[in-house]
C-alpha cells in the first residue's frame, strides 16, 4: 500500500516540525509538504495532491474556517483540524465539522507537548489513518443550520408512557448526526440523553449552539438534574452521565471515574445505567471510531429495551455501530435521515404493543 500523504498546514513553525517529526516516524503517513498560510496551502495542495490535511484553525490572511470551506467547494478532501480548547477554539471547530473538516484533535501548548507528547503522537496518527479512508466524493456534507426549520419538525401527539426515555451514543461524526437527529424533534418529545466524544470545553459549547436551531430544549446535563419531556441531556466531556429512577422519575447522575474503553463520558457507561428502566428505553448508536457502546446496546437489547443503529451507507465511519452490529445488539438499522421518525413512531406504541414490535424484528 501507498503511504498516506499528509500536508501540514500551521502557522506555527514548531507545531509543524512537532507534527512533521511525530508522522514521519510511522512508515504508512508519508509528509509531503508544510505551509505557514492558506494561501502557501492552496499552492501546495496543487503541486502535491495530498491525501490529508491537518488544519490549523486560526492563521494570517485567510482564517481556517474561510479556507475549509473553499476547500471542500473547489477540492473535498479528508482534513483534521487543530483545535485551541478554548471557548472560541470550541465554536470554530463545531463550524469547522459543518463545513466539512472530518475530526479535530486539541492543539498543544509546548509544555503539554513535553508532558503528552506520546498520548498526542497516539491520536493524531489514528485521527489521519482514519481521515485517509474516507471517500471525501461520497461524503455529502450537512447544509449549516441556522434557525429553526419548523419544515424539518416532526408531528407527534404524545408519548403514551411515562418515564420513556431515548438515549443516543456517538462519536466521530456524532455532532452532525446527533443535530439532524434532534433538530426533527417536536417540543413534546420523549426526553433525550446523550453521551458524545466531545471536550469538556466543546460539550457546553454544543448543547449551546444547537439549542437554539431545535425545538426541543438542548442543554449539558447537570448531577441531580430531574429528566423532563421536550428536553435533550449531552453528558459533559469530562464526565460520565447515568440515569437513575428515583420515586417514579429519572434522573441526571454525573460520574467522575475512570475511562470506559478509553472513553470519558463512555456510552457504555450510559446505556448499562439504563438497564433497570431497559422495557421503557429506545436506545441508539450512532456514528463514531471503536466499539463505545456495543456491548451497553447488547445488553439493553437483552432487557428488553428498542435498540437501533445508524446504517453504514449514512455513517462518516461505521465502528460503533458496525460492532453492535456483529454482536446482533440492535433490532432495527436506519439511515440516518430516518431515525427521528422511528423514534417518534415506537414512543406512540403502549408497552404491549412495542413488546410485539420488539418481537416483529
Amino acid at each position: 500500500m501507498k503511504p498516506i500523504k499528509v500536508l501540514i498546514v500551521d502557522d506555527s513553525s514548531v507545531i509543524r516540525a512537532v507534527i512533521n517529526e511525530v508522522l514521519k516516524g510511522d512508515p504508512e503517513i508519508e509528509v509531503v509538504g508544510e505551509a505557514k498560510d492558506p494561501i502557501v496551502a492552496r499552492d501546495k495542495i496543487k503541486n502535491l495532491n495530498p491525501d490529508v490535511l491537518t488544519l490549523d484553525i486560526e492563521m494570517p490572511k485567510m482564517d481556517g474556517i474561510t479556507f475549509l470551506k473553499n476547500l471542500m467547494r473547489l477540492r473535498p478532501m479528508p482534513v483534521v483540524m487543530l483545535s485551541t480548547l478554548t471557548t472560541k477554539g470550541a465554536d470554530t471547530t463545531l463550524e469547522a465539522l459543518e463545513v466539512g473538516a472530518i475530526d479535530f484533535i486539541a492543539k498543544p501548548s509546548f509544555e503539554e507537548l513535553i508532558a503528552n507528547k506520546a498520548n498526542f503522537k497516539k491520536s493524531l496518527l489514528r485521527k489521519i489513518k482514519f481521515a485517509a479512508s474516507i471517500d471525501q466524493k461520497n461524503y455529502k456534507l450537512n447544509s449549516v443550520i441556522t434557525k429553526v426549520d419548523n419544515t424539518k419538525i416532526l408531528a407527534f401527539p404524545g408519548c403514551k408512557r411515562s418515564n420513556h426515555l431515548i438515549a443516543i451514543g456517538a462519536s466521530t461524526g456524532g455532532t452532525e448526526a446527533i443535530k439532524t437527529i434532534i433538530t426533527q424533534l417536536p417540543s413534546n418529545s420523549p426526553p433525550v440523553v446523550i453521551t458524545l466524544h466531545i471536550p469538556q470545553t466543546f460539550s457546553a459549547r454544543f448543547a449551546e449552539r444547537i439549542n437554539d436551531y431545535c425545538a426541543v430544549n438542548v442543554q449539558e446535563a447537570k448531577h441531580g438534574q430531574k429528566i423532563k419531556a421536550g428536553n435533550v441531556y449531552i453528558a459533559p466531556g469530562n464526565m460520565h452521565l447515568k440515569i437513575e429512577s428515583k420515586s417514579g422519575a429519572l434522573f441526571c447522575t454525573l460520574d467522575d471515574s475512570a475511562e470506559v474503553n478509553r472513553h470519558k463520558p463512555s456510552v457504555d457507561m450510559l446505556f448499562n445505567s439504563l438497564e433497570p428502566l431497559a422495557s421503557n428505553v429506545q436506545a441508539v448508536l450512532l456514528t463514531g471510531m471503536g466499539q463505545d457502546g456495543a456491548e451497553g446496546l447488547l445488553n439493553l437489547k437483552e432487557n428488553g429495551a428498542m435498540t437501533i443503529i445508524q446504517d453504514k451507507a449514512s455513517s462518516l465511519v461505521w465502528g460503533m455501530p458496525g460492532r453492535a452490529h456483529a454482536l446482533n445488539a440492535h433490532i432495527r438499522e436506519y439511515a440516518l435521515v430516518d431515525i427521528a421518525k422511528h423514534l417518534l413512531k415506537f414512543s406512540l406504541l403502549e408497552r404491549s404493543a412495542m413488546k410485539e414490535a420488539l418481537n416483529a424484528k
